[in-house]
């Protein structure tokens, strides 16, 4: 190890990158410090991967190595097993000539070259590779979690299935980054989730099938597949299992659908799971919602709301009483922002309390309740008992029948401020939803507030924004139409190219579109006259309400999403009222 140490030394040194006493001085601290020199300069952020990396292959002149720029072969993958290239930490590149090239993070001694040789049966040509980039190709192109998924069909001698590791207990917070030499199931699961919380996922679907099973991530709301080599197929069963036990489910019952929790953690913070699964003919197939515990956005500017979006909720959520709607499918982000709207309001004066169906994140100075259906504790029942405990102010997770509602519609009534959610297409349908559960039109005028309808629509990559080569006809003019634009005049519409850092996707990150539909006196009337959703609709629009479609397009002039995210999760505003 202090060999390595000096050649990394002499190297940053001789490529002025670091000054021969800075050097010197940072190797004699890493050596008191009982910590390999690279680490130390990583650790330290003193100098960075890839300028360790050009160092050394200056000074050792060996080939860098950028894996961005190579396509390894197939043919070359399958001729070198997984177990070998992760135990000697190296990547094969390319056959040049009777010469294999390959990369590596460090210089390999001349005896690990003669291993690699020997084992290979032809000559080796090292290049030097930064660690990130190792480890991201070796996913690439050998799967996720491959080298572990190898051991423990080793250490099975070729059993097919392995044992349940079913010593385990929900009783404890699961470290995802903690290593083993024993290969275990347990340790497949932790590398699967954390490699799906490095990425980015909210969820991990599980999904099997006649002769394989598939693995995904939804990564800005897009499912990718999670590249987990075909062999674990034959670990379904046990790793099933093992996240059950984590969720404290019955490993045994594979007949009903089954709902848990679990709580890990990694370096930076600790991960709540929401685990599902439901049967199906060729198996169980699971669904994990992954809540990191310290990412959440608990402003609207954050969020994505739009400057006048800002003012108008900010209005509507200072409101002494009444009901504020969050509207929209599953997945559009609705709890996100109701936790936006009590972060702008939750002060030392006021108390806050929530139900909830689950608790997705804990947030200070709230008082959370969730519901437990077992014991028949639903949103009505604990509502009424909420009311006991004198709140100023309360969020309902989800209104989704008359008796919550008409609760949810007397609490306002008697000077509560109550935030809650319903799955509508937009914010006019909100009315007639009410109204089809069997709340009277003058109670819903009386205690609803404003409908908030939103979609998360995903936001172009920082790092690979161009613009827009190609932008179909009708987009521009509609676009035009909606938002009043001069027909003649040039607004650059962009898109993203796909790059490394957004996996080639163009897009990093989502952001929400909203229409914000308040109540006011003519909707009122509309309302007492049952006015159909898209008659209340285009009278909105009348008063300036801005839809959805236009804060969508709203978004894509200021360069924040693309104009297929807006087409994907919106409809074309019908402003003719028939």
């Amino acid at each position: 190890m202090k060999h390595l140490d000096k050649i990394l030394k002499s190297a940053l040194a001789a490529n002025h990158i670091l000054t021969e006493h800075d050097a010197n001085r940072y190797l004699t601290e890493a050596h008191l410090q009982h910590v390999p020199y690279k680490n130390y300069l990583l650790n330290n952020d003193i100098v960075n991967e890839r300028q360790i990396a050009i160092a050394l292959s200056q000074n050792l002149d060996l080939p860098l190595v950028d894996f961005r720029k190579i396509n390894v072969e197939q043919s070359l993958i399958d001729k070198i097993p997984v177990k070998f290239v992760w135990y000697y930490k190296f990547m094969p590149v390319e056959m040049m000539g009777n010469v294999l090239l390959i990369a590596a993070a460090e210089p390999l001694g001349v005896k690990i070259i003669d291993e690699i040789r020997l084992n290979l049966g032809f000559p080796v040509k090292l290049g030097i590779v930064t660690e990130t980039e190792l480890l991201d190709a070796l996913k690439k192109y050998y799967g996720l979690a491959s080298d572990t998924i190898d051991r423990i069909i080793s250490s099975q001698k070729g059993q097919a299935e392995a044992k349940p590791d079913v010593a385990a207990s929900s009783s404890w917070v699961e470290d995802l980054e903690q290593k083993t030499d024993d290969p275990t199931v347990a340790q497949l699961v932790n590398e699967i989730i954390l490699e799906a919380y490095i990425k980015r996922a909210t969820d991990i679907h599980i999904e099997p099938y006649r002769d394989k099973v598939r693995f995904r991530y939804r990564i800005d709301g897009v499912l990718v597949d999670a590249n987990l080599p075909d062999k674990v197929k034959h670990f379904l069963p046990q790793i099933l299992s093992r996240i059950k036990i984590l969720a404290n489910l019955s490993i045994t019952e594979k007949r009903l659908p089954q709902d848990g929790s679990a709580v890990v953690k990694t370096k930076d913070q600790q991960l709540d799971l929401r685990i599902s699964t439901m049967p199906t003919p060729r198996g169980e197939s699971m669904v994990v919602r992954i809540l990191p515990s310290k990412v959440m956005l608990f402003s609207l500017e954050k969020l994505g709301f739009l400057d006048e979006g800002v003012i108008k909720f900010r209005e509507l959520v200072k409101r002494p009483h009444g009901i504020i709607f969050i509207t929209g499918p599953t997945g559009s982000g609705k709890t996100t922002t109701l936790y936006a709207c009590l972060n702008e309001i939750n002060t030392d004066q006021r108390k806050i309390i929530t139900i909830e169906d689950p608790v997705e994140y804990e947030m200070e100075g709230l008082t959370q309740i969730q519901v437990n259906n077992k014991i028949n504790f639903d949103f009505s029942t604990g509502l009424r008992s909420i009311l006991r405990h004198d709140p100023d102010i309360i969020m309902v997770g989800e209104v989704r029948d008359l008796e919550t509602a008409e609760i949810a519609v007397r609490t306002a009534l008697t000077g509560h401020l109550v935030f809650s959610t319903l799955h509508t297409n937009d914010a006019a349908s909100g009315v007639s939803r009410l109204i089809d559960m069997g709340i009277e039109p003058y109670l819903v005028i009386s205690s609803v507030e404003a409908f908030v309808a939103q979609r998360l629509v995903r936001v172009i990559c920082p790092k690979c924004k161009i613009e827009a080569e190609e932008v179909p006809a009708e987009v521009r003019s509609e676009m035009v139409h909606a938002l009043r634009l001069n027909p003649s005049g040039h607004w650059p519409i962009y898109t993203g190219k796909g790059c490394e850092f957004c996996h080639n996707t163009g897009y990093y990150g989502r952001t929400v579109i909203h229409e914000i539909l308040p109540i006011k006196d003519a909707i009122r009337s509309a309302i007492l006259n049952k006015a159909r959703a898209d008659q209340i609709k285009i009278l909105a629009m009348q008063q300036g309400m801005v839809t959805l479609r236009q804060n969508g397009w709203q978004a894509v002039l200021k360069g924040i999403t693309t104009f297929n995210e807006v087409l994907n999760v919106s409809v074309k505003d019908d402003e003719s009222g028939s």
